[in-house]
């Protein structure tokens, strides 16, 4: 699954510039990630960076757009221009 900010975000500005695929920006109330562009850090870290810096915990998985690990995986690929 692609991840997503609750509305429980304080807009502490700490997930935005650790996100590798820039998948994560203001909204109009509180910062909002692009399931698009979300691989949950898969293919460059073993775990999501923007949960990890996230002081309030209001970052979770959206159950509006699952995806497999491969399906992040291929996403993965998709953006950064690598081939498998």
């Amino acid at each position: 699954m692609s991840l997503k900010i609750t509305d429980q975000c304080v807009n502490c500005d700490v997930c935005e510039p650790v996100c590798p695929n820039k998948a994560i920006s203001l909204g109009s109330e509180f910062y909002e990630i692009a399931p698009s562009l979300c691989t949950e850090c898969v293919g460059h870290f073993a775990e999501p960076q923007c949960v990890v810096v996230c002081p309030v915990e209001c970052i979770i998985a959206d159950p509006e757009n699952p995806e497999s690990p491969d399906a992040l995986l291929d996403k993965y690929h998709r953006l950064s221009g690598e081939t498998p």
